[in-house]
């Protein structure tokens, strides 16, 4: 059955284990595709690039948050009140 590898680099669980930093390395910073009986099993994210998915992620959900919220009528607040 074929596969789809969502990344230009892969390696084997068995060189994965070998070596981890240099499977990591392998990718420049990209993922590489773990590959178990050459099928893909997972992808090998470097810390950086997965900091910057995350951040991804949480700026989509503010921009969806902002959207829902955009029609909303406007409650002006004194704030000055609440010391």
């Amino acid at each position: 059955m074929p596969h789809t590898i969502l990344s230009d680099i892969s390696a084997s669980v068995s060189e994965l284990k070998k070596n981890p930093m240099a499977t990591v390395s392998a990718g420049e910073g990209f993922p590489v595709a773990i590959l178990n009986r050459n099928q893909p099993a997972f992808y090998c994210v470097p810390a950086e690039l997965y900091e910057k998915m995350l951040d991804a992620l949480d700026d989509h959900e503010l921009v969806n948050l902002v959207n829902e919220r955009s029609n909303q009528p406007l409650v002006d607040i004194d704030l000055d009140s609440y010391l």
